[in-house]
């Protein structure tokens, strides 16, 4: 009894650590690593938010002061007479340059530029939150998903090899008469079918691995699993309605909408300012040279220097209706901006409510196909112990293992999808960063596992009661 008890807990392990590390495995860290830095994706987010972050000093220009230095150089020829005289050459030589300086002293348009630059900095800088939280929840994705194809690929694998057992142990029964012609046609029949399946499995495995491997380049190592014993997180804190009311205020596209209603009303406010005067200091220096002149008969130099300072004044009047169709255009875009942002919080806290529920009933889930893994495993045991005896056929074998093994490979996926809805939770509330994907890598196995899911093979029994003792 005691060595049948180690089979089964040896079983529930092997079960349990389906997609368990080899010695030398990457794990999601250093995938989200690798992505991070070959992801085309993120990097053209990278290069928007240095973009974006670029408004700010081109709208403090509105307001600083300019300088200009402009200058000129001539040379004139030609001929003249003067007072009947003949025809002369004249060559006249000319040069200036003129150094102007403006400052901005009221320009309230300016003013309101500079504050809605600094919320299109807030907005390009939510839209990169938003793009690392995507590139979190990519790469996880394509993570899990690529350990959900290998697992299949290795309950096939397990299966096919339970199948070809049951089969031959089904002709070596039918060829000393205890067995059907039927039982060998069953068990041919699931063997052919898994070789299919295993196929099928294979091909999608294949896909996961060209999928990730767009996301992060070539694996330069196999992925790594989760632990055997793994003990998955319940969200903090257990409460919905916090989560919605986090993903309302701090969800990315959220703040990314936020961030929009605010340049939109401060493109009303600097669309009506330009009805209002503008008053700018000037001051200028400069210097020009002639050495004659085409109309006198002296060649008289000039060389003058001169400098110059005062104040602008611009009054706006009229024009043509322009301004006051612009602030029509900008009012029509807040009101649709501020729309679209309650259309972001909704959404926002629907992502947060699902992704709440996704983890909550994926745990129960996962508690279930636990139980049901165990479960299985006994009917496998006892059909076989029926099998020997003659209680039970071959094909009530057969689908007690078709059982164990679905029942295997749901819960390793119940656990991968748990693990994913509690990255999307957190995405959703705004509060996903890669201390998440840190808290992740921790459930992953750190060494060398059991690469296939065990179904034990019962002891043979010489005598019959002796094994329907031990069943009672």
């Amino acid at each position: 009894m005691a060595k049948w008890n180690h089979t089964r807990r040896s079983a529930m392990a092997a079960a349990v650590a389906l997609c368990a590390s080899h010695a030398s495995a990457i794990d999601l860290l250093s995938v989200y690593r690798l992505a991070q830095g070959g992801d085309p994706t993120f990097e053209a987010s990278r290069y928007a938010l240095e973009a974006g972050r670029e408004k700010l000093p081109q709208a403090r220009a509105g307001v600083l002061p300019s300088i200009n230095l402009s200058g000129n150089g001539s040379r004139q020829n030609g001929q003249a007479n003067f007072a009947g005289s003949p025809y002369q050459d004249r060559n006249v030589n000319s040069w200036a340059w003129n150094l102007q300086l403006s400052q901005p002293v009221v320009r309230v348009a300016s003013w309101i530029g500079v504050a809605q630059a600094g919320a299109q900095v807030e907005q390009a800088e939510a839209q990169f939150a938003q793009a690392e939280s995507d590139l979190i929840l990519r790469t996880a994705q394509a993570y899990f998903d690529l350990l959900t194809a290998r697992d299949s690929v290795t309950v096939a694998k397990a299966q096919l090899k339970a199948v070809e057992q049951q089969r031959v142990l089904a002709k070596r029964r039918y060829d000393v008469g205890e067995a059907t012609i039927t039982d060998v046609y069953e068990a041919q029949s699931r063997h052919d079918l898994g070789r299919s399946q295993l196929v099928q499995a294979l091909n999608d495995q294949e896909a996961r691995q060209a999928e990730l491997e767009r996301l992060v380049g070539a694996l330069p190592e196999p992925l790594a699993g989760l632990k055997a014993e793994v003990v998955l997180p319940s969200p903090e804190p257990m409460d919905v309605n916090a989560w919605m009311g986090n993903a309302r205020e701090n969800n990315p596209a959220v703040r990314t909408q936020m961030a929009a209603v605010e340049v939109a009303e401060k493109e009303v406010s600097k669309n009506r300012a330009a009805h209002l005067p503008t008053l700018d200091f000037t001051a200028g220096y400069g210097r020009n040279y002639t050495s004659g002149s085409m109309t006198s008969p002296a060649d008289i130099e000039n060389r003058v220097r001169s400098g110059t300072i005062g104040l602008q004044l611009t009054i706006p009047l009229y024009q043509g209706g322009a301004v006051n169709s612009r602030v029509t255009e900008a009012i029509a875009n807040r009101y649709k901006s501020r729309a679209e942002l309650e259309a972001a919080r909704r959404q926002a806290a629907t992502q947060a409510r699902q992704a709440f529920g996704g983890v909550t009933s994926g745990l129960s889930q996962v508690d279930a196909l636990t139980s049901a893994v165990t479960s299985s495993l006994d009917a496998v045991n006892a059909n076989k112990i029926g099998y020997r005896i003659g209680t039970r056929v071959n094909i009530d074998v057969l689908n007690a293992e078709q059982q164990l093994f679905a029942a295997q490979r749901d819960l390793a996926k119940a656990r991968y999808d748990t693990i994913l809805q509690g990255l999307r939770l957190k995405a959703a509330a705004g509060s996903l960063a890669e201390g998440d994907v840190v808290a992740v890598n921790a459930l992953l196995a750190g060494r060398s596992q059991p690469e296939t899911p065990a179904v034990p093979a019962m002891p043979a029994a010489s005598n019959p009661n002796i094994t329907k003792t031990r069943m009672q």
